[in-house]
């Protein structure tokens, strides 16, 4: 049964690859331009977390790892993927315990985005967490990390010389300067977070 979304009409729909993470399906398609054609689709069986945990003296929580698709070492903020069919808010609070050890007493959602749209269906949603108590971190076997605590401005200086280059990390660092910025946070933390 041939389905129409937005201007391509779609065929057929076999799924070709699966893992516990991701699984790929390809679509015969007739392109919005009358041609056929194949589109490819990567479809994730998460919903991407970040998390941006800011202490009050204006520094935050990054996370170190080796990421393996492309074969080199990486500071983020923590990050990872919780159900679809979980509230987010609650895959967030677990990803900030087990990557960093840190509890947090006051969560705001910050951003919404959508990953690499293009060929994928992966979405994406971001917090500021506060209020932070340390703990024990609790990874898990795939992740093999490193913390450490730096001042905002330093991680805003890392993506404007490009050694912070993870999408989340990036979006989640300039959404929270524009809202610093923009009087959208607490003064006093803002304040901090900025360096005034």
């Amino acid at each position: 049964m041939v389905q129409q979304r937005g201007p391509w009409l779609v065929h057929d729909s076999t799924k070709v690859y699966e893992n516990p993470w991701i699984s790929v399906s390809e679509h015969p398609v007739t392109r919005p331009d009358g041609k056929p054609g194949v589109y490819g689709v990567v479809n994730f069986a998460n919903l991407a977390m970040a998390i941006l945990p800011v202490f009050e003296d204006g520094t935050i929580m990054m996370v170190g790892q080796h990421r393996f698709p492309q074969d080199r070492y990486s500071w983020e903020i923590p990050e990872g993927g919780g159900p679809l069919d979980e509230d987010p808010l609650a895959s967030a609070r677990r990803e900030l315990k087990e990557e960093t050890g840190l509890t947090a007493g006051h969560w705001q959602e910050i951003l919404r985005m959508d990953l690499s749209n293009s060929v994928t269906d992966e979405a994406a949603i971001g917090y500021i967490a506060t209020g932070l108590v340390q703990g024990e971190a609790e990874p898990e076997g795939t992740e093999d990390l490193q913390t450490r605590r730096i001042a905002f401005r330093d991680a805003l200086e890392d993506v404007s010389k490009g050694v912070i280059s993870d999408a989340l990390t990036v979006a989640m660092l300039l959404r929270a300067y524009y809202m610093a910025v923009e009087g959208e946070l607490d003064p006093a933390l803002a304040n901090a977070m900025l360096g005034r």
